[in-house]
């Protein structure tokens, strides 16, 4: 049976001391159906524009369109699970919303550590989301991450 301490020691992710500007994390998926559904159902977001075919074909974007924070969930996915990864903490984000992106469509999220703050444990990302070619989100995230002996 695993101890306690070694399962976190295997759970973990990076410690701040790990952690280098230039590091990057990359995540792929495409975005389906049943994702916008269940969004709407855990968020409750469940404007017509992402759910209702013949209101969003009379918007600008001419048909339903998936939620920008579900396309930018990929970064909490990164940050969680690769890096930092286990053990960090989110500290807040800065979006933009670029292009909108469409149910099918394959969504690439990336983040690169762009500035280390030691004394705070401070970790800044630069994130970015595509689809193909174009860039439909970018902005910061900001991470807490633990020191190796703290």
């Amino acid at each position: 049976m695993m101890m306690k301490d070694e399962l976190f020691g295997k759970l973990h992710g990076y410690y701040l001391e790990d952690i280098t500007v230039g590091m990057e994390a990359v995540v792929s998926k495409t975005i389906s159906e049943a994702d916008v559904l269940m969004f709407s159902a855990v968020s409750g977001d469940d404007n017509p524009l992402h759910m209702n075919r013949e209101f969003a074909e009379c918007t600008r974007f001419k048909e339903r369109i998936v939620h920008g924070m579900l396309t930018t969930s990929l970064w909490s996915t990164l940050v969680g699970t690769r890096l930092p990864g286990p053990g960090c903490a989110y500290l807040g984000q800065q979006i933009n919303f670029l292009k909108p992106v469409h149910i099918g469509d394959t969504v690439t999220a990336s983040l690169t550590v762009t500035r280390i703050e030691p004394d705070k444990q401070r970790v800044y990302l630069d994130a970015a989301a595509w689809v193909g070619e174009t860039l439909v989100a970018n902005g910061e995230t900001r991470t807490w991450v633990p020191r190796r002996n703290s």
